[in-house]
């Protein structure tokens, strides 16, 4: 499918009078009963093919299955319906926008392709930066121009972090492409103070290679995500009798992929010594971030799903994930539908696929989440998701460049999500930012990484406008 062969619909709904109505509505702060119901156009077929320019702080969206249109057909399912969308450097003076009462600064800038934030229980800010295969720490506390420290350096594409065990870790763990390491650590320092020691070694590089870490509530178990070699495993996948899959099956989990795709699409689970490493989840293309969640202690992953089946299929989600869950990949998608490149070729794996929580637009590239505690937001932010979606490349109208909300009840969520920073988009073609870390500070305050031109954001409440 090229661009000529899906006009742009959401042109003829009323999506952006909605959008404007929601924005104003954000403003009162009521957004978790709103989150629970149908939001005019923020709803349906309209959110689903709905683009950038209806993108604002407060808007909200609620994807259902049943709003997801027909794959298209024939297309090769190692392809994708790419754009190509320039990054440029911010226009003078130009921050997101955020919603009202809330503002926007840069925190810190200057960085190569940085990623995954994560604070360390003292409050000091852990960054992975990718790009320049390194570790960095700023101090808790500090702001505006922020100066960081390296913790640890020489690792390729870090990503990962986990401090263990939480409340008084002796240790930061590290997913790097290729392996897990740990560094002995004690509260406050900034600088390994010993090598890395290497956890889990030979992790396949091949395509996806956002490995992010996660620890048990209990602290004793880390998972770790690792994305598929390929977008649907036509080619590295030999085909195995059904005697051969129930084998490989029990060991691996159910749905389980093989050949180059071995212990590939999942999330693995380890002790903290790495000596016993086994997948937890399956089915997941590519978990680009895992968060468990406070109170509950469950597991969630923010999922980039397949490129093949269109500009507006299928949605990129969030999910919890539960032991021997399966989550449809490289077979199913969605709520168990059937892939048409692998059509008949799992029927038994039928029904048996768990569904998503929250759908976000298709090929948002949702790459992290992090929790709020809701120190420093209004109340009703208390125990909410955020979300990084680093924007698209397989829409002809693109979507994501945004960070946004998913307002969450007794721990779970209604579906719905909301912008929360916007304003990364020029125009169809150019960006000036691509979000890809959250994390929350020891005030409260929100951090953003944009990899696109290395900067970190930190928003925080109280008095101001919306930007």
């Amino acid at each position: 499918m090229n661009a000529t062969h899906r006009p742009r619909l959401a042109r003829l709904t009323p999506l952006p009078l909605a959008v404007l109505v929601l924005a104003a509505c954000a403003q009162s702060g009521d957004v978790r009963e709103r989150a629970g119901v149908d939001a005019g156009s923020g709803s349906g077929a309209a959110a689903v093919l709905s683009d950038w320019s209806d993108d604002a702080p407060g808007a909200m969206r609620h994807i259902r299955a049943a709003d997801i249109p027909a794959p298209a057909m024939g297309m090769d399912p190692e392809g994708s319906v790419a754009g190509n969308v320039e990054v440029v450097a911010p226009p003078a003076g130009t921050l997101p926008k955020v919603p009202a009462g809330f503002s926007a600064e840069v925190f810190a800038s200057g960085f190569k392709q940085p990623r995954t934030l994560r604070a360390a229980p003292n409050g000091d800010i852990f960054l992975a930066e990718s790009g320049a295969g390194r570790v960095l720490v700023f101090r808790k506390g500090q702001g505006g121009t922020a100066t960081p420290e390296v913790f640890a350096t020489g690792l390729d594409r870090p990503y990962g972090i986990a401090f263990v065990p939480a409340t008084n870790p002796t240790h930061v763990y590290v997913a790097a492409a290729d392996q897990v390491v740990r560094y002995p650590y004690r509260s406050g320092e900034a600088k390994a103070p010993g090598p890395a020691e290497v956890i889990i070694a030979g992790i396949p590089t091949k395509r996806h290679w956002t490995r992010d870490l996660a620890v048990s509530a209990d602290g004793e178990r880390l998972f770790l995500s690792v994305g598929s070699a390929s977008n649907l495993g036509v080619a590295g996948m030999p085909a195995m009798t059904p005697a051969q899959i129930r084998a490989h099956e029990a060991t691996d989990g159910l749905g389980a992929a093989w050949g180059e795709e071995k212990d590939r699409g999942v999330v693995r689970v380890f002790d903290r010594d790495g000596k016993r490493v086994q997948n937890y989840a399956t089915g997941l293309r590519n978990c680009s971030g895992m968060a468990v969640q406070p109170g509950t202690g469950n597991l969630w992953c923010v999922v980039n799903e397949r490129d093949h089946l269109g500009p507006n299929v299928t949605p990129d989600f969030m999910v919890r994930i539960e032991e021997g869950s399966f989550h449809g990949w490289p077979w199913f998608y969605l709520d168990g539908r059937e892939d048409p490149a692998r059509a008949g070729q799992r029927p038994d794996l039928a029904g048996k696929v768990t569904a998503p929580d929250v759908l976000f637009q298709a090929h948002s590239s949702a790459l992290s989440v992090a929790f709020h505690d809701g120190r420093g937001f209004p109340a009703d932010y208390r125990g909410d998701a955020f979300v990084a979606l680093h924007g698209s490349h397989s829409r002809p109208d693109i979507t994501g460049y945004k960070v946004v909300r998913v307002p969450m009840s007794n721990g779970r969520p209604s579906g719905a999500y909301e912008d929360f920073m916007t304003g990364f988009v020029l125009d169809n073609g150019r960006v000036w930012g691509r979000p890809a870390g959250v994390a929350v500070d020891s005030e409260g305050a929100l951090l953003v990484s944009d990899d696109a031109n290395g900067t970190i954001f930190r928003v925080t409440h109280g008095g101001g406008t919306a930007r």
